[in-house]
């Protein structure tokens, strides 16, 4: 997973993986999810991300490492 923050645009990119995106849904305002061929989600765009998130602070709570280990 990677994080992409477009300071011109306000834009948080969220890539879940690095399929190419064919096809998205605006879910809620500014909110766009992007899906790849087989219909999987691949990214979440936030317009207007600072307005939205505090996007100067990353936290992650909880990541299991040791799961995605064994796979």
């Amino acid at each position: 997973m990677r994080l992409n923050y477009d300071v011109s645009t306000d834009s948080l990119y969220i890539h879940l993986t690095d399929a190419t995106a064919v096809d998205s849904d605006e879910v809620a305002e500014g909110i766009v999810l992007d899906y790849g061929a087989a219909g999987e989600l691949v990214g979440i765009d936030v317009q207007h991300a600072s307005h939205k998130a505090d996007i100067h602070r990353l936290a992650i709570s909880h990541l299991p490492l040791h799961t995605l280990d064994a796979a």
